[in-house]
């Protein structure tokens, strides 16, 4: 069983289970004499609550240890007070005293607000992330290389060839070719110019590599082949010269999600069939069958022929890409932190210093512009060695980090090769790449917070060349700048990475079902309801909008999906919008992914989506079960629903508590089976997908099936904040009350403002990062 983000049902222990899950604890055991309602909050919490929950909420060891904090409101606290509270009396705080009892908890120590005003966050002195790392090693050595432009034409450059060769004077053909998908029978590409005997094919252009991790390529042909994928110079595959009866050919390499690589594949039809003897009279051998197919095996995917929408025309460069293994980044508060230095992250660096130097110094010439036999190379690759430090330290070096950084290694060096060597290690080594400055107000600094912030990598020239100009000084030239960034790959891909960590699904899942009760839904189907939410999310999320993540009816489907879910489409039909199930479909709520990912193989799961809706939706912060079992087996309640079952496991009073958040919110989805299915009856009888929710505000929201829970989350201002909130952490690695105590609330105000327009927010978010308050410290 996969683990998920509720990893089972919870066995309830004793109330103390429950506090666990919800952040909040039950109250000491009443005096004789209760206080009276007029009594304010903090008489009856000293009175009732101190002993074991201590002065300020710390806790008490051996009766309550864990402080009361969490992010309920005032309303919701003391709905919780009056229904659960004394624990051996529950019902007896109620009322004004239920009322002004939660109101003190709240403001003294338990919400974040409270809490940051009694420890004020500060921003966090932070390493280069994994990823950042990695995006900043390979724009650093990408500075010195062309740049690339992904425009709007898709596909690769196909040049066909009459013959063997791939001469100019036989080129018949020269198109854009959406993918590399061909079966040629014992025909040719164009009968009435090529021999279908002999032809060649070259396809060359860039592909868009989508995820961070390694991908597999695989070409399929029954004739030579070759394929380069970043590397000009040595093939990924080679089957030019083949032997014995292969028609797959595989080859893997690392890509960074966001980035264009080249790539170029040759075919050739000229092994079999060709008449190879002068003789005039005797007969031409029968042509045989050809065909050629690119393919990509993403990470954690089933094997597809590369669409068109992730290949260009355009050549790019070559790009560096890491490949040094390191230790994963503290991920507990939710978001990557790169906050402390352990003796694996320090050797991997180490270890990716140098890969990367002997990767620079073997490329040296290319990169500093140097022939072969130049004269004056010494002096120029000093000038590429001062060019390179600046460029990883993101500003201009002082005279004495001149000498130390370049100099010094050059003077050292026996070679210009080992100088270089040298140089870039000293340099990936230095505090002033690993660390990530904040707070100082200069210009570079703010140049790197935005950088970073939108594209986890260093500022480009144009961010370089405004701070330079004193062009980053004010709110409007950092947002300006922030305008033009949205437009790159890079930051389409990151935040392409938020949506799917609010949506709990960047990590690979396993989403195998029971064949017995879903046939069909085999690993390529799992992999294409991937790629279809993909399609949805990039769709809707830089459209305006973004609460149509939430109300579109609009599913991308393709001839395999289209048949396992019963839409009437070829079976070679591709990607395309569709309306399935209408009027009872709501973006990603009721995307079959996300719904088969958040269920059990053989049955639903209300607990799990209701988890996701909670933690991801809503941002409440639920902490992990003390305790995990499996649920009811469906064959000892033959008779009950999924929703019957789940209500009967979790009745009792202790898993109540945090159910009657979880539970409700999971119910509205109930009229989607496993695998994300339409259905109307469950165990042969009607489907309940009636839910509710208690708000922030006090007030119970009702609904029934998943438009109606969709327009109550797309409305809501709990939802928009935890977006909101998500995000800042995700683009900047800090925490938001770093940057004031209604830094939040700014934010949710400022999305609203803009029409929950996505573009808008991060203009927002990573204008804030970069020109924090000045009052602002950074903490070491």
């Amino acid at each position: 069983m996969r683990n998920l983000a509720f990893p089972l049902i919870v066995r309830c222990r004793p109330f103390t289970a429950a506090l666990l899950v919800i952040a909040f604890a039950a109250v000491a055991r009443p005096s004789a004499a209760a206080p009276s309602a007029a009594n304010n909050g903090e008489q009856t919490y000293r009175t009732r609550c101190v002993s074991c929950h201590g002065l300020a909420g710390e806790g008490v060891k051996d009766k309550y240890p864990h402080p009361l904090v969490g992010d309920r409101s005032p309303a919701q606290l003391a709905k919780l007070i009056a229904k659960t509270m004394p624990e051996e009396a529950p019902g007896t705080c109620v009322g004004a005293e239920a009322d002004a009892v939660a109101a003190y908890i709240h403001d003294s120590f338990y919400s974040p607000v409270a809490r940051a005003r009694n420890k004020p966050p500060r921003v966090e002195l932070s390493r280069l992330t994994v990823g950042q790392y990695r995006n900043s090693v390979a724009d650093l050595v990408g500075a010195f290389r062309p740049v690339g432009k992904w425009d709007d034409k898709r596909g690769l450059r196909g040049e066909y060839f009459d013959g063997r060769g791939f001469r100019n004077d036989k080129r018949l053909i020269d198109r854009l070719d959406p993918e590399v998908k061909f079966d040629f029978g014992t025909g040719a590409p164009a009968t009435e110019k090529f021999d279908a005997s002999s032809f060649s094919i070259r396809w060359e252009g860039s592909v868009l590599a989508p995820d961070t991790g390694d991908y597999e390529f695989v070409v399929r042909s029954d004739h030579a082949v070759r394929l380069w994928v970043n590397d000009a110079r040595k093939p990924l595959v080679d089957a030019w010269v083949k032997s014995g009866k292969d028609t797959e050919f595989r080859g893997n390499a690392y890509l960074l999600a966001g980035r264009a690589y080249p790539v170029r594949v040759e075919f050739s039809k000229a092994t079999q069939g060709v008449q190879d003897n002068k003789k005039k009279d005797k007969p031409k051998p029968p042509s045989v069958k050809a065909s050629v197919a690119l393919l990509w095996k993403r990470p954690g995917r089933s094997p597809e022929v590369i669409p068109a929408v992730q290949l260009s025309p355009a050549k790019f460069p070559e790009t560096f890409a890491v490949a040094t293994p390191f230790p994963a980044d503290d991920r507990s508060l939710g978001w990557e932190r790169g906050t402390t230095v352990s003796k694996a992250w320090d050797q991997a660096a180490t270890d990716a210093a140098l890969e990367t130097a002997g990767y620079v110094a073997a490329r040296r010439g290319e990169l500093a512009g140097l022939k072969d036999d130049a004269k004056d190379a010494g002096p120029r690759l000093r000038e590429f060695g001062r060019r390179f430090a600046e460029r990883a330290f993101r500003r201009p070096l002082s005279e004495e980090q001149k000498r130390v950084y370049v100099d010094r290694q050059f003077d050292a060096a026996k070679d210009h090769e080992t100088a270089v060597k040298r140089v870039v290690l000293a340099v990936l080594k230095s505090p002033r790449f690993l660390y990530r400055e904040a707070g100082t107000g200069d210009a570079y600094d703010t140049a790197t917070r935005l950088s970073f912030a939108l594209w986890d990598t260093l500022p480009d020239d144009e961010l370089l060349k405004a701070a330079a100009a004193g062009k980053l000084a004010t709110r409007e030239q950092v947002a300006k700048q922030a305008e033009r960034m949205l437009g790159d790959q890079r930051a389409k891909a990151k935040v392409h990475d938020f949506v799917l960590r609010w949506l709990k699904v960047d990590q690979v899942p396993d989403v195998a079902k029971d064949p017995k009760r879903y046939p069909g839904f085999d690993p390529a189907v799992v992999s294409d309801l991937r790629t279809s939410l993909d399609l949805f999310v990039d769709d809707v999320i830089w459209a305006g909008d973004v609460r149509q993540l939430l109300l579109s009816e609009s599913v991308y489907l393709n001839g395999r999906l289209a048949k396992f879910y019963g839409v009437d489409w070829p079976a070679d039909a591709p990607f395309k919008k569709a309306t399935l199930d209408p009027g009872k479909r709501a973006g990603v709520l009721t995307h079959p992914y996300l719904l088969a990912s958040f269920a059990y193989t053989g049955s639903t799961s209300p607990i799990h989506r209701g988890v996701l809706l909670a933690r991801g939706l809503l941002g409440i912060s639920l902490r992990p079960p003390p305790e995990a079992f499996a649920p009811f087996a469906e064959n000892l309640h033959p008779q009950l629903t999924t929703r019957e079952r789940v209500a009967l496991q979790t009745k009792p009073a202790a898993c109540s508590t945090c159910h009657a958040i979880i539970n409700p919110l999971g119910f509205a989805l109930e009229s989607f089976d496993a695998v994300g299915r339409y259905r109307e009856k469950d165990n042969g009888r009607p489907v309940d997908a009636g839910g509710s929710y208690l708000t922030r505000k006090g007030d119970t929201k009702t609904f029934t099936g998943a438009r109606e829970l969709a327009a109550f989350l797309a409305g809501s201002e709990e939802v928009h904040a935890a977006f909101a909130e998500q995000l800042f952490h995700h683009l900047v690695k800090q925490p938001v009350r770093a940057y004031g105590p209604k830094k939040l609330d700014e934010l949710r105000a400022a999305f609203a403002a803009g029409g929950y327009n996505v573009s808008k927010l991060l203009v927002e978010v990573a204008t804030t990062a970069a020109l924090p308050p000045p009052r602002l410290r950074t903490r070491p």
